[in-house]
C-alpha cells in the first residue's frame, strides 16, 4: 500500500458498551465495515488554540520545558462508551498504582433508563431509538452514576461519545449530519448529564471538553462548528499515519488515532481495539484465535508504537479502546497489560486529554512548533 493511500485508509470503529455488563451490555449494536477516513489537517481553518483552565494541583511533570529538556512521553488511554463497571473496576486500581489518568468517552444514552428512552430523540430518528440501547433499569443507572463519580474523583476525565451511536447504515448516520443536527445531539448530551446530576452525578458539563464521534464518522465542516459552540476544545476522531503531535484544526485540538504497523501482520492498522480485531480475523465473534495470541499481538503493537514515539518525536500516543470482551477479552487484556507496564515507565506520563492541553499551554509556542515539525513516529 502506498503512503498516499495509507494516509486515507482507516477501519471503522464500532463503539459499544462492555459485553459483560448486565445492562446495557446484553445489546449488540451495529455492524462495522472498513471505510475511508480523511487524514488530519486537510481542511483547517485558522483559529487560535482553544484553552482550558490550568491544572488545580499541578504534578511535577506539569511545567514549562527547560532548554534542551525533552517532553514526557504522554500516553492517552481512552475508552468509548465508558459504561462498564467491570472494566472500570479493573482500570481504576491499575491506574492508581501507576499514577495514571485515563479518559472515558461516555455515550449519553447509558445514563437514560430504558423506561425514559422516549426522552431522547436522535437527529433524524424516532424518539426512543438508539443503536446501542439505553441504560437499563433506574437502579442500573444509579449504580453507573456511582462508579463514574469514583472515576472522576480519582482524576480520570469524562468526555463525550455522543448519544445514539448512529453509524453508516443507521441513517441518517452521524457521517451526514448537519451542524444543526450535531448541535441537537450535543444539546441532548448536556441535558442527559444535567438530569443525571439531579440524581447525584458529579460531572460538570463544562468539564466535558472533547470526545470521539461514533465509528470515527462525521462531515467535519458540519461537526466542528457544533463542537466549538458547545465549548469542546478537542476531538480525537481522526487518523494519522504514525504518532504525531496534536494540532489545532478548525478551532479544536485534534488528537488523532495513529495508524501503526502490527509487527505480527506486517501491515498498518489504526490503533483501536476494534480495528485490530478486524485486521486479525475480520471481527469474527466466534473466533477468539489461539489462546493468548491476539493479546500478545496487540500488546507487541502497543509496545512497538510506544518505543518509536519515545525514541523519536515524543508525540502523545493515543490508545483507543472499548470496555468490551471481544475475542474472549483479548483486547482488554492487552490494553490493561500495557497500561500497567507503560505508565510505570521512566519519563512517561499516562494523562487525560485535558492534562496534555494544560501542559501544552505552559510551553513556549516555538518549542511546540518545533515538536510538531519533527517526523511522525512510525514503526
Amino acid at each position: 500500500m502506498s503512503t498516499a493511500v495509507a494516509l486515507v485508509i482507516a477501519l471503522v470503529v464500532l463503539a459499544v458498551r462492555g459485553a459483560g455488563e448486565a445492562e446495557p451490555g446484553d445489546r449488540t449494536g451495529d455492524v462495522a465495515v472498513p471505510r475511508p477516513t480523511a487524514p488530519v489537517g486537510t481542511s483547517g481553518v485558522a483559529a487560535p488554540p482553544p484553552t482550558v483552565p490550568p491544572h488545580p494541583n499541578p504534578p511535577a511533570w506539569m511545567h514549562r520545558l527547560a532548554p534542551g529538556e525533552k517532553p514526557p512521553q504522554f500516553v492517552l488511554f481512552s475508552f468509548d462508551g465508558a459504561a462498564s463497571k467491570a472494566h472500570w473496576d479493573r482500570i481504576m486500581p491499575l491506574a492508581s498504582r501507576t499514577n495514571a489518568h485515563v479518559t472515558g468517552l461516555l455515550s449519553g444514552t447509558y445514563l437514560v433508563p430504558d423506561s425514559d428512552a422516549s426522552t431522547y430523540t436522535g437527529p433524524g430518528h424516532a424518539a426512543g431509538v438508539s443503536s446501542i440501547g439505553f441504560g437499563g433499569s433506574r437502579a442500573d443507572v444509579a449504580l453507573r452514576i456511582g462508579y463514574l463519580n469514583d472515576a472522576i474523583a480519582a482524576g480520570h476525565e469524562i468526555g463525550t461519545h455522543y448519544n445514539g451511536h448512529y453509524c453508516k447504515g443507521a441513517e441518517p448516520s452521524v457521517g451526514v449530519w448537519t451542524t444543526e443536527q450535531w448541535n441537537r445531539e450535543l444539546d441532548q448530551f448536556t441535558g442527559i448529564v444535567e438530569r443525571a446530576r439531579q440524581q447525584g452525578f458529579t460531572l460538570d458539563p463544562a468539564a466535558v471538553r472533547g470526545g470521539r464521534t461514533p465509528c470515527l464518522e462525521g462531515d467535519w465542516a458540519q461537526a466542528f462548528p457544533a463542537m466549538r459552540q458547545h465549548g469542546l476544545v478537542y476531538d480525537t476522531s481522526h487518523v494519522s499515519l504514525g504518532v504525531v503531535w496534536p494540532e489545532v484544526r478548525d478551532g479544536l485540538w485534534e488528537f488523532p488515532l495513529p495508524e501503526m504497523r502490527v509487527p505480527a501482520l506486517g501491515k498498518r492498522v489504526v490503533m483501536m481495539d476494534y480495528n485490530l480485531w478486524y485486521a486479525l480475523n475480520g471481527a469474527a465473534e466466534n473466533d477468539p484465535g489461539p489462546p493468548g495470541e491476539y493479546s500478545r499481538i496487540v500488546l507487541d503493537t502497543y509496545r512497538s508504537a510506544y518505543t518509536v514515539a519515545f525514541n523519536g518525536n515524543r508525540a502523545p500516543l493515543v490508545v483507543g479502546n472499548h470496555f468490551n470482551d471481544w475475542a474472549g477479552g483479548a483486547f482488554t487484556q492487552a490494553v490493561e497489560g500495557f497500561l500497567g507496564e507503560v505508565c510505570a515507565s521512566a519519563e512517561t506520563v499516562c494523562a487525560t486529554y485535558t492534562e496534555v492541553i494544560q501542559w501544552m499551554q505552559l510551553q513556549d509556542p516555538a518549542v511546540l512548533d518545533r515538536l510538531r515539525g519533527l517526523p511522525a513516529a512510525r514503526n
